[in-house]
């Protein structure tokens, strides 16, 4: 029995298996040649049948296993011995400085030259927030003259100027409207705050400049086109060959071919510089300058191919348009240097008839005009005190502006089909271009530090259509709007379908004071009459 037991384990190593005994434990005998001590085997009635234990056996130089437990003790304490990297020091603009005592921030306020033309409170904003430095003076001695050379202006210091003449500032601002986001002198806070200030004024004064050129170049044609003729002209994607056009690419890329580079590289300086250019020309000069620099230095042309509207289908158009434009397509020197006669009606009369039709006098004396208008122009203040020479040019004007805000209230859906300008639709396109630029120079002239993309989503949020057709609908003008009897339900009932005729008639007014009255009318239409930035106080 021994020698089969020993048979038995001879084949056991440290891997091994061990089976179930058939014979009872106490069967079992061992003699005292293999042990002085007695071997006391208990039975384990859980045991299962089969069962295989592994057991591995490591030398201390053998490297334990990536996932074991010591190793990742081990590899921690290895990590808290090494002495930890130096922090990376955050950049300056992140670290908050005290703020500066009253005497400073007075000097710092008094020294601004943004507070130095009392005459140009909008140029004043929009110039750096301190001194130019030694690095800015060696960009102008190098470039300035170049730029003005492309752009057609005299090539002397515009400081020598009087100080009642706004292009005295306009050496600084040239300069500063070449620098764009990507270029060296970007770092420098009051020229990177400067710059995007100037693109922000200026896009809104491109886009308001060639509405107005649009409206009275084709008086029959509806915005839709004309939008597209303006996107065909400014477009992001055009811009880079304006700028070639001119030469002024080796200005805005001084060590790079703008035609060797991609798109999202080329595109963003290109818009920025030329947004920030006109900004500064018109801060400076004007519109009329706009309009020369746009279709002479730029080379525009408004009939190219590639500037044209899609095809579309085309309403019939059987009403009349005002002598001025009939058979007479008017150029941009027509637009650039007309001057309104001093006993004209409007603020801006071809404008006003570019946008109102001569035969809206049909609708003189009918219900809307007795019934709707004595209360609309009781609500918007019409019409204004006008000292003119000859009552009958007060009269005249005010029999016009009734007109012009009926047609303000006549929505597409009553006359359009048969009459295609007998409706808001080009007085909302002039009028939402008008508010985009006064409540920019508002913005601009409010908050002095801002920089451009905060002053971007400031308007953008001010502006919003549901705003304005809300403002519309706070002082119960939504009642006027004159539908046709197909829609006048549905608008009544939905809202989805109303707040968007509101928001149009909102714009239209702007557009209509704009043209009658000029651009102070429409600063007291939206911050004084329908309050834009909701800061005068409401009735409980």
């Amino acid at each position: 029995m021994l020698q089969s037991f020993n048979s038995t384990n001879s084949s056991m190593e440290l891997s091994s298996s061990l089976t179930h005994f058939s014979k009872k434990l106490s069967d079992i005998s061992f003699s005292s040649s293999l042990s002085p001590f007695p071997l006391q085997l208990y039975p384990q009635p859980s045991k299962p049948k089969n069962l295989r234990v592994l057991a591995v056996a490591v030398g201390p130089s053998q490297e334990l296993p990536r996932n074991s437990p010591q190793r990742l003790l081990k590899e921690l304490a290895h990590r808290k011995k090494a002495t930890a990297p130096r922090k990376k020091v955050p950049p300056k603009r992140f670290i908050l400085k005290p703020p500066l005592d009253d005497k400073k921030l007075t000097e710092r306020f008094l020294n601004s030259p943004q507070l130095s033309l009392k005459q140009f409170p909008l140029l004043s904003s929009c110039l750096p927030s301190s001194k130019l430095n030694t690095a800015d003076n060696t960009w102008i001695d190098e470039y300035l003259l170049e730029a003005k050379q492309a752009l057609g202006y005299p090539l002397e210091k515009s400081d020598e100027l009087g100080d009642d003449n706004p292009a005295k500032q306009f050496d600084t601002l040239l300069y500063l409207a070449f620098q764009h986001p990507s270029c060296d002198r970007t770092n420098a806070r009051h020229v990177r705050s400067a710059h995007s200030r100037l693109w922000f004024l200026g896009q809104y004064v491109l886009e308001l400049a060639l509405a107005e050129f649009f409206l009275q170049r084709y008086p029959r044609e509806s915005p839709g086109p004309m939008r597209e003729r303006v996107f065909g002209l400014i477009g992001k994607r055009n811009l880079p060959n304006w700028i070639k056009a001119a030469s002024l690419q080796n200005l805005i890329f001084p060590y790079d071919d703008m035609d060797k580079l991609i798109r999202k590289d080329r595109e963003p300086p290109v818009k920025s510089v030329f947004w920030a250019l006109f900004g500064a020309i018109y801060l400076c000069f004007g519109m009329p300058e706009v309009y020369r620099v746009l279709f002479e230095v730029f080379g525009m042309d408004p009939e190219a191919e590639d500037c044209q509207p899609r095809l579309r289908r085309q309403l019939e158009d059987v009403d009349y348009v005002s002598v001025e434009f009939d058979g007479n397509k008017l150029s941009w020197q027509d637009i650039a240097t007309y001057k309104p006669p001093e006993d004209a009606l409007f603020a801006h009369p071809r404008l006003f008839r570019a946008c109102v039709p001569p035969g809206m006098h049909r609708f003189r004396g009918n219900i809307w005009d007795y019934d709707s208008k004595p209360q609309v122009m009781q609500i918007l203040g019409y019409p204004l005190a006008v000292n003119d020479r000859i009552p009958e040019i007060t009269e005249a004007r005010n029999i016009e502006l009734g007109l012009g805000l009926q047609l303000c209230f006549m929505h597409p859906s009553k006359y359009k089909f048969e009459h295609p300008r007998f409706c808001f639709e080009r007085l909302e396109y002039v009028g939402q271009k008008i508010q985009d630029l006064v409540m920019a120079e508002r913005l601009l002239m409010k908050h002095l530090d801002a920089p451009g993309r905060w002053l971007q989503e400031k308007h953008r949020r001010v502006l919003m259509n549901k705003f304005c057709g809300r403002y519309l609908r706070e002082k119960y003008l939504h009642r006027f709007i004159i539908y046709s009897e197909q829609v006048q339900d549905a608008y009544e009932n939905n809202r989805r379908l109303r707040n968007p005729a509101t928001t149009a008639v909102q714009q239209a007014l702007h557009g209509l004071s704009y043209t009658v009255y000029g651009k102070p009318d429409v600063r007291r239409l939206m911050f004084e009459v329908f309050d834009f930035e909701q800061i005068q106080p409401k009735s409980v």
